[in-house]
């Protein structure tokens, strides 16, 4: 994920900070909120100003160099916060996190501080892990900069392999900057350049720091277009003069080096993958439209849009969302993503926070890049990467969007556009509906609630893959978490025995077996935090009829996999219960709420997988009580995705989107919905006939 690709997009989708005054949230919910240009620049500015921590601008300069990496809110402490919010005491201090990388000094780490106060920050102290870990700075995430010396030193690894990548693929790897290509003007054969993707995890121990890279044709849609070479480069050490290719895979066959693979080729001993120029037009991994449907209906007219004729139902003021009986705080942090806080219906607390944790990609595959592939995403900026949302498509036109900074791999705070909507969804099915029949022909009365359902959305474009974000919620008191999964296959270079691993998508290209697991964090608050969980178990029971002596009766079949979980109030028996699709080691795992398990990943976990900062198996070996405890469920969806030539040229969003639902269970009296003014009653005035109907609407 080099240069290339990287600096077109922040150009074109993000602007440096400096737009007009946000809107201010409402004083309870913007403790949650993330922090304002404004609150970056002050907390970077206060960091820099300090000369024992010696910091340099991150772009530009040497590798060896300390540097400020992220800065985020630091959200309050739980039970202050609650104190806060329930009992009028103080307003928790507003602070941030900062990871600083210390690659300037004789043993290089990565520190985390909390900063504060702000808006004008005096103080900073370091944040600790559990167990009280220290970052090795292997572990830390790639930067634009480390991509800069990667793309040098594969650039002169490269050039004895010039002739061979020119005759097999008309390209080569320039040791310039490519513009990026564009759809509708020819082939690109002016540049010929070749890219690379890099893989990880980055090497096979801990410490260790090598990335297969992938070299691709630099087109559009160049992850689909690999021309048979990966490369592995070691780059662990701080000065990039040490870093060397220490391999190389061609078309099924390892190199030691390159002078190796271009002897091999001088010498007519290797198998050469050639491949045909891609056309000028209509290439397969753009979005041009190609092709007819056949059954001739209109094609260029527009298609059905979401509409508000009179206006909107919900309302956002800053960080603060309401929508009938519900309401809750949100924010789009930089390393995580969307997170979702103190939320209500009809004023109660249901959950203190939800949030996405981590969404990792497990492959398989025959090429050494395909094997190292187990992405973990929070380790490449999951959620500064929410690039701009289009309206009409990413999210109906009527929606409200909503800007994010970020301060991520940056020298300043970088505002990202339209980085998340709100819009109300018409569900296409009733909430709820009966039609009463008299049994004769008629009606007694026809009832029914149009489903509607308010959605927070954003996206994170990680690499190839973008992730569709959305938290719904239901007048029923019902939410939904839920994750699309589209943007390009990771793919590799088809070989023969590659099909063990995956499915041919196109001529040269192995579209490779992957699985996809999402973990969210659900700090569910029933009634208060005094919670306890439970599970009901439907079986079989074989019982004697009590109306017919002597005959048996079979009831509830059991049926594998739809147990229910519900998390209680234990005194007053409200519940609401967690339905999640269960792949992965736990779908659902309970612990106690401990502030120093706040997060079940970090941003070092790609990096570091082997001896990981945050080790999610040790929230459950403590073996604590889950009875009246302040309980957070940890909920793990997914799916498997062995990609077809359908996946061309991006995966599609149905049949690839999985979430949960938190749904109440005897938490209210009855539907909460029946508060809406939406349904309609129809009763017949004059039956059998039912030729005139009394029509009922609020």
């Amino acid at each position: 994920m080099w240069l290339l690709r990287l600096s077109w997009a922040l150009s074109v989708l993000a602007t440096m900070a400096g737009s007009g005054p946000a809107v201010p949230p409402p004083s309870t919910a913007s403790i949650f909120a993330d922090l304002s240009a404004a609150e970056l620049g002050a907390v970077r500015s206060f960091l820099l100003s300090r000369p024992e921590l010696g910091l340099s601008p991150s772009h530009g300069g040497p590798l060896a160099k300390n540097s400020l990496f992220l800065v985020e809110l630091l959200p309050p402490k739980k039970r202050p916060a609650l104190r806060y919010l329930d009992q009028g005491g103080p307003r928790p201090q507003r602070q941030a996190r900062a990871v600083v990388f210390f690659g300037g000094q004789a043993e290089p780490n990565v520190t985390e501080f909390a900063v504060g106060p702000l808006p004008t920050p005096s103080w900073y102290r370091p944040l600790a892990f559990k167990g009280g870990r220290s970052v090795p700075f292997t572990a830390r995430p790639m930067t634009m900069r480390e991509y800069e010396e990667l793309h040098s030193v594969l650039a002169a690894a490269m050039a004895p392999l010039n002739r061979l990548l020119r005759d097999a693929t008309g390209f080569w790897y320039h040791n310039g900057s490519c513009r990026h290509p564009r759809a509708g003007e020819g082939d690109g054969l002016g540049q010929r350049c070749l890219t690379f993707s890099d893989v990880a995890p980055r090497g096979l121990a801990s410490g260790e720091r090598r990335s297969w890279l992938i070299l691709q044709r630099f087109v559009e849609g160049f992850f689909l277009h690999p021309v048979g070479l990966e490369v592995l480069v070691d780059h662990r050490d701080p000065d990039p003069r040490r870093w060397a290719v220490r391999q190389l895979w061609y078309n099924g066959r390892y190199f030691s080096s390159p002078r190796q693979l271009a002897e091999s080729y001088e010498r007519g001993t290797l198998e050469v993958a050639r491949l045909p120029l891609p056309p000028a037009r209509q290439l397969f991994s753009s979005y041009q439209p190609r092709g007819r449907f056949a059954t001739g209906t209109p094609s260029k007219a527009h298609g059905a849009r979401v509409c508000e004729p009179q206006g909107r139902r919900y309302r956002l003021r800053g960080n603060l969302l309401e929508y009938g009986g519900w309401s809750l705080a949100f924010r789009l942090r930089s390393s995580a993503g969307l997170q979702l806080f103190d939320l209500r219906f009809n004023g109660e607390r249901v959950a203190y926070e939800v949030s996405v944790q981590e969404a990792v990609a497990f492959y398989g595959g025959h090429s050494p890049a395909a094997m190292q592939t187990k992405y973990v995403d929070a380790g490449w900026g999951m959620g500064s990467v929410t690039y701009e949302l289009a309206p009409g498509i990413d999210c109906p036109a009527t929606a409200a969007f909503v800007d994010a900074h970020h301060l991520y791999d940056t020298d300043g705070p970088v505002r990202f556009a339209r980085a998340a909507c709100v819009f109300e969804l018409p569900t296409g099915v009733p909430l709820r509906r009966h039609f009463d029949s008299d049994f004769q022909g008629g009606f007694n009365f026809y009832a029914g609630l149009e489903g509607r359902a308010l959605v927070l959305r954003t996206t994170s474009t990680v690499y190839n893959y973008d992730y569709i974000w959305d938290f719904l919620l239901y007048p029923n008191g019902v939410a939904e978490a839920k994750v699309h999964a589209t943007g390009f296959i990771h793919a590799t270079f088809y070989t023969p025995q590659g099909r063990r691993y995956g499915s041919r998508v196109h001529s040269h290209l192995l579209g490779n077996l992957h699985t996809h697991l999402v973990h969210y964090k659900v700090d569910l608050d029933v009634a208060g935090t005094g919670n306890s969980f439970e599970t009901m178990d439907i079986r079989f029971e074989n019982i004697s009829n009590p109306w017919s002596p002597g005959a048996r009766q079979g009831a509830h079949p059991e049926e594998p996999g739809q147990d229910w979980e519900l998390c209680a109030h234990p005194t007053q028996h409200p519940h609401m219960g967690v339905c999640p699709v269960p792949p992965g080691r736990y779908h659902l795992a309970v612990t106690r709420h401990h502030e120093n398990e706040h997060s079940s990943s970090s941003i070092y976990a790609q990096n570091e997988p082997w001896e990981p900062l945050v080790h999610f198996e040790s929230f459950l070996r403590d073996n604590e009580t889950i009875e009246d405890q302040d309980l957070v469920a940890w909920v793990t969806v997914g799916f498997l995705h062995v990609p077809h030539a359908e996946d061309i040229p991006n995966t599609s969003t149905p049949g690839n989107a999985v979430g949960f639902f938190l749904r109440p269970f005897n938490f209210f009296d009855e539907d909460p919905s029946v508060a809406s003014r939406d349904p309609i009653i129809v009763r017949p005035l004059d039956p059998p006939a039912c030729t005139r109907l009394q029509i009922q609407r609020w």
